[in-house]
């Protein structure tokens, strides 16, 4: 009897193809990380170029120029310069990079602490866990004081306060402004979780707050400037508020503003109250 014959070793065309289609991707693979490394590594060397021009500019301008002013005086040139697609593929790096790093500068100056779940999306465990009543709010409910729990609303954020001027100034915002200012100073949101809720962007929420606070400080200091000019009696937050604010201007707004001065005090004369 003769033996039997060796088994071929053969593959099903199935697993052929399978394999095949593994290699392939493999090389797709490949060739996708290869590509991407040499996507950042050019555009890390643009960047590099970039900072060594500002460097640069710093250098022959003296110790009185700024980096950030001398990156903007760099990257206005190359703007400039432009002219094929290549340098505006460089332009538009330089942009990316120019707003990660106000991103991030922003974004240090806010607190993230309350980057956590919404008050909807929480579950229900009071019937396990009591109300902390260590906290201002119940302590203020257990002792009588009803008032913050009454207006905690942003449509009565003025009842909150007990300055006159605040107090008049609030009234004066609109529904959206009261809103904004009454998460980020009284529940301390960041502008993430606010631009969450009212379904738009930070970026947008961080514009309507700094114009609304630089709005009120310009009001806060015509008000005390009656006071400040003939140096009359003020507390001394007050003194070193209108100081600080009449020095962050610039010769226009400071124009600006006396202007304005000038006309409340002619239009109050007029009516005879000074």
């Amino acid at each position: 009897m003769s033996p039997l014959p060796a088994r071929r070793k053969t593959r099903v065309r199935g697993e052929m193809d399978f394999g095949r289609a593994l290699t392939i991707r493999r090389v797709k693979r490949f060739d996708n990380e290869e590509n991407q490394y040499l996507e950042r590594k050019r555009r890390r060397e643009i960047i590099a170029d970039w900072k060594a021009a500002a460097k640069a500019i710093k250098h022959y301008a003296g110790k009185d120029m700024l980096h950030r002013d001398a990156r903007k005086i760099a990257l206005t040139r190359i703007e400039d310069a432009a002219r094929t697609e290549q340098d505006f593929e460089k332009v538009l790096n330089i942009w990316d990079q120019v707003a990660i790093i106000e991103q991030w500068r922003v974004r240090r100056q806010e607190t993230q602490s309350t980057d956590k779940l919404l008050d909807y999306q929480l579950p229900d465990r009071s019937v396990v866990i009591p109300p902390p009543f260590g906290d201002i709010w119940w302590r203020q409910l257990l002792r009588g004081d009803f008032l913050d729990t009454l207006h905690d609303c942003p449509y009565q954020l003025e009842e909150l306060t007990t300055s006159r001027p605040a107090y008049d100034f609030i009234r004066e915002l609109s529904d959206d402004q009261r809103e904004i200012l009454f998460y980020w100073t009284i529940r301390q949101w960041s502008p993430q979780r606010i631009a969450e809720i009212r379904k738009q962007s930070d970026r947008n929420i961080r514009k309507v707050y700094d114009n609304m606070i630089a709005d009120m400080q310009r009001k806060m200091y015509i008000r005390l400037w009656p006071r400040y000019s003939e140096n009359l009696p003020l507390a001394r937050r007050q003194r070193d508020f209108c100081e600080r604010y009449w020095e962050q201007l610039d010769w226009f707004q400071k124009a600006k503003l006396t202007r304005k001065l000038k006309e409340d005090e002619r239009r109050k004369r007029k009516e005879g109250r000074v």
